[in-house]
């Protein structure tokens, strides 16, 4: 079986690379203005919490595999549950592609967090 860090990693890889499938599906579906989200202007402000909340799946590769046990497991449990909130209250607005691939991405987030609490069984 593959080491517990090394699992954790790869999962967060394997979200990181969903939400951004999802990303490029948008803009070749058309859905995409540079500047807009929903039609709506958006400044630094709003790209700014987007990049915080797009680089946290890029930093919990290099956690998972660096930061020692139990930490590693809490801070993974923590974030991947963040995250499955995090999606669930936006995915009401979502057209059928994406409303798939954030599935795929509660899988990977619940793996995450089935793997992490393994540490404590």
């Amino acid at each position: 079986m593959v080491e517990l860090n090394i699992m954790l990693s790869i999962l967060w890889v394997a979200c990181m690379l969903t939400y951004l499938l999802g990303d490029v599906l948008r803009i070749f579906a058309g859905e995409f203005k540079p500047g807009e989200i929903d039609g709506k202007p958006v400044g630094q402000i709003m790209f700014f919490g987007i990049a915080v909340i797009m680089v946290i799946p890029i930093i919990m590769v290099v956690l998972s595999v660096i930061l020692p046990q139990p930490a590693n497991s809490i801070v993974n449990i923590v974030i991947a549950s963040v995250f499955i909130l995090f999606n669930l209250a936006g995915i009401k607005g979502y057209k059928p592609f994406d409303i798939f691939l954030l599935c795929v991405s509660f899988v990977f987030n619940a793996l995450t967090i089935y793997f992490a609490s393994t540490q404590f069984l």
